[in-house]
This record gives C-alpha cells, sequence and structure tokens, in this order.
C-alpha cells in the first residue's frame, strides 16, 4: 500500500521542510514543533527571570524602593505562574517532542496535528495572561498558588482572564500528553521492548499519565472559582457555607503530582546523560523504572503536606508527614543509582556533565530540606518564611532548569549538526551553578530566622543575607545571556558534529546522522540497542 502511495505522491513524505513563516504555524513535523516549545519556554524563562530580578532588586535593601506593594504581588504572582506552566513544563514537552519518537525508533509522534495545536494553543495562552498587567486593576496578584477566598473576594478583574489562560494551558497540556502515550505505547519499533526504552522515555510515560490525571482538577478548581466570582456559588466562601481550605485540597491534589511533573523528565535526562560520561552502564535500570513509577503513585497521597498550619486533624497529619518521608525512599535509590554509575568510571567533565552532577547534589540538598519541611510540628516553624522558598527553588532550578540545560548541551550537536562552544559551556555552567548558590542558599537562613515570603519589604536583621541573595540573583540571570549566546551560534554554525558525538552515548537518536533528518526512522530501525539510560 505505502508503494501505491509514495507512487502517486512521489515528495509528501521525504521532502524537507516548507520555507518562510508557514513552515512553523502549520508544521505536523515533531523536531520542529519540538524546536517551537524549547524558543516559547526560552522566552517565558527570560520574561520569568526579568520579573525574578524586579523582586531581587525590591529586595535588595530594607525600604520600599523600586515598585509599590500591589506590583510587587503581582510580580511574585505571575513570575510562579510563568516559571511553572511557561517555561519548565514546555521545555520539557519540547524535549519529548525531539527526541521521544528518535529514541524509540518511530517516524514522528502519532498525532501530529494535534501536536502542532498543543503548541500554538500556549503562546495566545501566555499572551492572554501578561496582558493582564496592562489591564484596569492589574494582574493576579494573590500568588502562584491563587488561594480562596484572596483570589475570588479579594482579587482585580483580571483573574477571569488568568481562569481562561489557565484552561488554555491544561488543554496543551492534555493534548500533548496524551500524544506522547500513544506514540510510546504504539509507534515503537520491534525489539523494542517497554524495559528496552531509554529512562526518558520511561519518564515521560509516567509523567503523561500524572499530566492527563491532574490537569483536570487544576481546570476543576479554577471553574469553581469562576463560579464564585461571577455565578453567585460559595464553593471557597465560608459566609456562604463553603470552606477555602477546601480549596487548598483541590489545589494541592494537582499541585503536588505537578511537582513530580517538574522533575520526573529532568531524572529521564540526567540518568542518559551520566552514563554517557561516566562511559558505564546505568546502574540499576529495573530499579530507576520502578522508583519513577513509586514517586508518581506516592506524589497523589502527599498533598496535605503544604497544609499542615491550616488546622487538618492529627491523625491526618501524622499520616501526610509518614507518607511524604516515603517519596524520600525512591528518590534516594535514585540518587544512589546515578552515584553507583559514576563510582570508578571513566569520567569526563564536558558541560552536560558538569550540569548533571550538579543537579545531583544541589537536588539532593533541595530534597533534604524538603524532608524537614515534612516533619509537622516544625513545619509550623517555616511555613510560608523564605525557608520554603528556598527549598522548592533548589528543587527546580538546579533541579528542573538545569536538567533542561544540560540536556540542550547533550543533544543540541544531534539536533543541529554543529558542536558548541566548550569553554563558553562551561562558563555559563560555572556562573549558574555559583549564582544558584548565591541566590537561594542564604533564603534558608532568613527563613529559619523568620522572615515571612512574598513581602516587598522587611526587618532590618534580614537585610545582609537579602543583599547576598539578591546579588545571586543578578549573576544568575545574566549568565543567561550567554547561554542564549551559545545556542544561537551553535545553530548557525560551528565544528561539524559526528553521527555519534559523544564517545559513551548509546540510544537510537546516536545512530542517525547529525543534524538528525528532517524524517527519521520510515522504516523502523533493525537494531535495538540495549537500554542505557
Amino acid at each position: 500500500m505505502s508503494a501505491v502511495i509514495e507512487e502517486h505522491h512521489p515528495d509528501d513524505h521525504h521532502h524537507g521542510p516548507d520555507k518562510g513563516i508557514m513552515r512553523w504555524v502549520f508544521t505536523t513535523n515533531h523536531k520542529d514543533i519540538g524546536t517551537l516549545y524549547l524558543w516559547f519556554s526560552f522566552a517565558m524563562f527570560l520574561f520569568g527571570g526579568v520579573m525574578a530580578l524586579c523582586i531581587r532588586a525590591e529586595l535588595f535593601q530594607p525600604g520600599l524602593q523600586i515598585v509599590s506593594p500591589e506590583l510587587f504581588n503581582q510580580l511574585t504572582t505571575m513570575h510562579g505562574l510563568v516559571m511553572v506552566f511557561g517555561a519548565v513544563m514546555p521545555a520539557f514537552v519540547g524535549l519529548a517532542n525531539w527526541l521521544v519518537p528518535m529514541m524509540i525508533g518511530a517516524p514522528d509522534m502519532a498525532l501530529p496535528r494535534m501536536n502542532n495545536y498543543s503548541f500554538w494553543i500556549l503562546p495566545f495562552a501566555f499572551s492572554m495572561l501578561a496582558s493582564t498587567f496592562l489591564m484596569e486593576g492589574g494582574a493576579p496578584n494573590f500568588g502562584w498558588t491563587f488561594y480562596a477566598p484572596l483570589s475570588t473576594d479579594f482579587a482585580p478583574p483580571s483573574v477571569t482572564f488568568f481562569i481562561f489562560a489557565v484552561h488554555m494551558m491544561g488543554i496543551s497540556s492534555i493534548m500533548g500528553s496524551i500524544n506522547v502515550i500513544v506514540t510510546i505505547l504504539n509507534l515503537r519499533a520491534p525489539g523494542m521492548t517497554l524495559m528496552r526504552m531509554p529512562l526518558f522515555v520511561w519518564t515521560w510515560l509516567i509523567t503523561a499519565y500524572l499530566l492527563i490525571a491532574v490537569m483536570p482538577v487544576l481546570a476543576g478548581v479554577v471553574t469553581m472559582m469562576l463560579m464564585d466570582i461571577h455565578f453567585g456559588t460559595a464553593f471557597f466562601n465560608a459566609g456562604g457555607g463553603g470552606d477555602p481550605v477546601l480549596f487548598q485540597h483541590v489545589f494541592w491534589f494537582f499541585g503536588h503530582p505537578e511537582v513530580y511533573i517538574m522533575i520526573l523528565p529532568a531524572f529521564g535526562v540526567v540518568s542518559a546523560i551520566i552514563p554517557t560520561f561516566a562511559r558505564k552502564k546505568l546502574f540499576g535500570y529495573d530499579s530507576m523504572v520502578y522508583a519513577s513509577a513509586s514517586i508518581a503513585f506516592l506524589s497523589f497521597i502527599v498533598w496535605a503536606h503544604h497544609m499542615f498550619t491550616v488546622g487538618i486533624p492529627l491523625a491526618g497529619e501524622l499520616y501526610f508527614m509518614y507518607a511524604t518521608m516515603l517519596i524520600a525512599v525512591p528518590t534516594g535509590v535514585k540518587v544512589f543509582n546515578w552515584v553507583a554509575t559514576m563510582w570508578q568510571g571513566s569520567m569526563t567533565f564536558e558541560t552536560p556533565m558538569l550540569f548533571a552532577i550538579a543537579f545531583v547534589i544541589l537536588f539532593t540538598i533541595g530534597g533534604f530540606s524538603g524532608l524537614m519541611l515534612a516533619i509537622t510540628p516544625v513545619d509550623f516553624q517555616y511555613h510560608d518564611t523564605y525557608f520554603v522558598v528556598a527549598h522548592f527553588h533548589y528543587v527546580l532550578v538546579p533541579g528542573s532548569v538545569f536538567a533542561i540545560m544540560a540536556a540542550v548541551y547533550y543533544w543540541i550537536p544531534k539536533w543541529t549538526g554543529n558542536m558548541y562552544n566548550e569553554p563558553l559551556g562551561k562558563t555559563h555552567f560555572w556562573l549558574s551553578f555559583i549564582g544558584v548558590n548565591i541566590t537561594f542558599f542564604p533564603q534558608h537562613f532568613v527563613g529559619l530566622a523568620g522572615m515571612p515570603r512574598r513581602i516587598p519589604d522587611y526587618a532590618l536583621q534580614f537585610a545582609d543575607w537579602n543583599m547576598v541573595s539578591s546579588c545571586g540573583a543578578f549573576l544568575f540571570g545574566f549568565s543567561q545571556l550567554l547561554f542564549l549566546f551559545i545556542v544561537i551560534q551553535t545553530v548557525r554554525g560551528g565544528k561539524p558534529a559526528t553521527e555519534k558525538v559523544w564517545e559513551g552515548a548509546h540510544g537510537l537518536e546516536w545512530t542517525i546522522p547529525s543534524p538528525a533528518p528532517y524524517h527519521t526512522f520510515s522504516t523502523p530501525p533493525k537494531e535495538i540497542p540495549e537500554a542505557h539510560g
């Protein structure tokens, strides 16, 4: 049958991309859509970063100097929303689009038109979200967790646009997840059994199921907000028989798996990079798969550890404390396996490996502070302080963001056919590594000393560490311009990359030419490598 189709339409499946802007508008090619996601996420990363630098500039010293308290609240809210939904998540979807078909020997994503649609929803959603800054009353100002009744009874009128934007992001995520699941389950090359898939593919399969499970919960909670604001319901209004704590339960039932949605693909990236540069097989592949699935399952039954201070029963506090500590077990298995992979390996320290090692060390620090927060009695002290800010930024910046950067350095020679500038890459790593630690480590100290989060002004005893933190933020922020320069320089030219690129690399994506052809695996590959990372 395919021979007949090719006879009548010889160019349909073997031509290169269209030329001009329409190529990107109508493309159904997984590589093009992956590229669109990655560039979009980087634009959002810079947008969110500018807001973060405004926040840190205001906190450089006590007193109000740059922004009003109202604008400060808008910046903290929008920074969180843009970084979570606009930077980290689309970046991982972009990596999935680029890599999953190449890793499993598939010709493309299973549902290419839906793939195009799922991307193009995002620019409109975030344009709508960003436009709220220009509306009467300003942007959402109630924190990225948008707790009711702040977000229902005291919100600016722009909250309705925020709700619509969240719905659009959720639709995009669900469509992307369906695409990933169908692709992985139905389009694997013959011989590519589930337990031979690269760990990046495994972590994305699990992440996609998480997204499908929790995005409707987010849609539900913002719809309840919409009803409370416009249609006279009282889901979250105690005066009408509702319960503000109900909001927190529903939100965190989405919010906690969301945290793992942002870190599981990072685990997959690091599990690909460390074996390559250690020149060893990944230690404990099977246990890594089971640990990823365990983390995903446990993420659904620990949501109220964000809510120890709302007055849940003692039995509930005990249960959520122990269940939260249980998550440390599969996470510890992963960290042990990464260290064991490096143990006695012939390690070299190219830029992707530097980011991967930094990920393991700093993510572990973030995990330890998470265990501290899991202990109910001490969480009463830590709750809503900068200690929490330090914890989740240690998980998300040296965690998710470093893993994304590691992935770009690792696979960009395959994408573009050009090697990046290694000395510049290492410079970018060290600036980022130093900047991140100077920014977020002091926040543990001011948090333990009692500095509340989301405040534009603070007492004098917090001044020194806040100044240090702000200096680190500007170092980290401006070093990302070097990253942008490196990527553009690599796209435009450089030393030609070989087919395999990295000496220790294993996997189907390293069997195709560099740059990867516009259409790969029109016939399924015969040789399937052992699961390596």
